[in-house]
């Protein structure tokens, strides 16, 4: 038997059927997800626990348990939203309790807090600095944290208005057969940052913030020559961008605004031979005072826990293939096909 295996036992109190019962799910749904999630084995008989695994994790489990016992006081448990406190459970930094659980956005629609320490991190740092990078996979709640900040920076009238930017590049598909104008034919690749902002603020207002220009959505071409001042921009899929397309948007902010440029760069639809200007703006502007980045990891992820699964299988898919290329280009010292400069 592995020597770090315990068994460790706990109670739950006070035992209230209600919540018990809320707290394990349908089934115990909510405690298989645990046991599943963090390879830790749940024994109970009413309110007491004996939890079966490594050392390592079952004061997590008994943490999580606890801290989600504490929320079936006012909230109903899902599936999702045990899955959303797994993932906090799974940072470092949750576990030895450095997490800050003080930061939210306000919104008209409620508080939104970021989960997990690297989530707090990035929100900080909008808060902090002017120009910020929150830069990973998918799932991650990079670009919707970002417009809740904006959100929230429009609410307290720290800014006047929001743009919402976007590359116009196809990632497959051609933007020339859809009707209208570049702007209106790149509206439908701004969704997610549509569905964010109905969320926080509700379809009808938002609607007359965009009719009154207090919410901007454009192309990144057309922010060629403007100065941004007083304005909360939010650059999505930046992956997208050229070297001179990043560096003409960070050279637009003006005075009293933020920007939060998103992107991934495991995702980059432009075409062979073009450097991306997220990728190359990494290195640049890497000890720049002001400016933040936040590297978001596949653990980070808060969809679905197999989209954090398809993340990790792709990212060792492609170290593989780095990995197989590199060995095959490097020539051995022996052999007669390799050249050196003098002999060129």
């Amino acid at each position: 038997m592995n020597t770090s295996t315990e068994h460790h036992h706990f109670t739950l109190e006070p035992f209230e059927a209600r919540r018990f019962a809320n707290l394990c799910g349908q089934f115990d749904e909510h405690l298989r997800l645990i046991e599943q999630r963090l390879a830790v084995e749940i024994r109970n008989r009413g309110n007491q626990f004996e939890l079966v695994g490594d050392k390592r994790h079952t004061q997590n489990v008994e943490n999580l348990l606890r801290r989600l016992y504490r929320e079936t006081k006012s909230v109903e448990l899902s599936p999702e939203l045990v899955h959303l406190f797994l993932q906090e459970s799974a940072m470092v930094e949750l576990e030895a309790g450095k997490a800050d659980a003080g930061v939210a956005l306000r919104t008209k629609k409620g508080m939104i807090r970021p989960r997990g320490a690297n989530q707090q991190r990035y929100v900080k740092a909008i808060l902090d600095n002017d120009i910020n990078f929150g830069i990973g996979p998918a799932g991650t709640g990079k670009t919707y944290l970002a417009v809740a900040a904006a959100v929230d920076a429009l609410e307290r009238e720290q800014v006047r208005r929001i743009l919402l930017v976007r590359p116009a590049v196809e990632a497959g598909e051609k933007l020339g057969f859809l009707p209208g104008d570049l702007a209106q034919k790149i509206d439908p690749y701004l969704r997610p940052l549509y569905d964010a902002l109905y969320e926080m603020l509700g379809f009808e207002h938002v609607a007359r913030l965009i009719e009154k220009q207090v919410i901007e959505i454009a192309p990144l071409a057309y922010m060629r020559g403007r100065t941004l001042n007083n304005s909360f921009i939010i650059l999505d899929e930046s992956q997208n961008t050229t070297l001179e397309q990043m560096k003409m948007f960070l050279t637009r902010i003006g005075f009293g605004s933020t920007a939060v440029i998103t992107g991934d760069i495991t995702q980059v639809d432009l075409p062979r031979g073009t450097k991306s200007g997220l990728a190359h703006v990494i290195k640049v502007l890497k000890d720049v005072p002001g400016i933040s980045f936040t590297h978001f990891q596949p653990k980070d992820v808060v969809r679905h826990p197999l989209v954090q699964r398809i993340v990790e299988a792709y990212e060792r898919f492609e170290d593989e293939q780095a990995t197989s290329r590199s060995n095959r280009h490097v020539p051995a010292d022996n052999d007669p096909g390799a050249r050196t400069d003098d002999h060129a």
